[in-house]
């Protein structure tokens, strides 16, 4: 179930596709106030709602195998 949410600030702008790394608040549901970074595809700018499909936080890094 998507959630909206409320673009804070465009970090920028990514390759040829227009997808924009933008900081947004969830404004409903569990997650209520968290802060999430989140690729969006599209125009878009600060005080924009989204619609965000997942609220957990995404992994920094890569996990290694041995």
């Amino acid at each position: 179930m998507a959630v909206p949410a409320e673009v804070l600030k465009v970090l920028g702008r990514m390759g040829i596709k227009g997808v924009s790394r933008v900081r947004c608040k969830v404004l409903d549901g569990l997650d209520k106030d968290k802060i999430l970074t989140r690729n969006v595809v599209g125009p878009i700018r600060a005080g924009d709602i989204i619609m965000v499909k997942e609220t957990e936080m995404e992994s920094v890094g890569v996990l290694r195998q041995k």
